[in-house]
């Protein structure tokens, strides 16, 4: 948890307190953004310019340290947005002099919608519950006190849930898998 002093320091331009809340958050705001833009590069940046308008915003206003996870996501989905309105408005660009050939990227993009899809089959035949659970913990970084709190479950509870789901999935994907 991070203390509202932290995020002052960090406001001010105090180097060890915004290391220690980029420390505290970055796997779980990286882990949101990966999953929305499903890039590693474009994660990473997306993640650093996430932390740079989060301290711009702290400078100017105060800020509840309880909710400053879902002040980094806000601000993460916007940057992700404006991304997206802006690959919008600038299209593909291709060239029409050069032979159109298949390449590798299409190939590996293919693979990756077609595996993409076997575990979303895979996820629709959990029960609600463990959906929920995975959703929380693994997409989207809650840690197991968060998830529990939110689907009002004791840790213990929450960790045998996942557990449980993700051999189920195991069981599922390996059966379909041809290896």
């Amino acid at each position: 948890m991070i203390s509202a002093n932290e995020l002052k320091s960090a406001a001010t331009g105090h180097s060890d307190s915004i290391e220690q809340i980029c420390l505290a958050t970055w796997e779980p705001l990286y882990r949101f953004i990966y999953y929305r833009v499903q890039n590693r590069e474009e994660a990473e940046e997306i993640t650093q310019d996430t932390y740079v308008k989060t301290l711009t915003y702290l400078q100017k206003h105060k800020y509840n340290p309880e909710s400053f996870t879902g002040l980094l996501k806000t601000i993460a989905l916007n940057l992700v947005r404006d991304r997206w309105r802006q690959k919008k408005r600038r299209g593909v660009t291709c060239s029409l002099e050069e032979p159109i050939s298949i390449d590798k990227e299409a190939i590996d993009e293919q693979k990756y919608i077609t595996e993409r899809l076997q575990i979303e089959d895979a996820l629709a035949k959990l029960s609600t519950e463990q959906r929920t659970i995975i959703d929380l913990r693994i997409i989207k970084g809650y840690s197991v006190a968060e998830t529990a709190k939110q689907v009002k479950k004791t840790e213990a509870a929450v960790r045998t849930t996942q557990y449980r789901a993700l051999q189920t999935l195991k069981r599922i994907l390996y059966k379909n898998d041809e290896y």
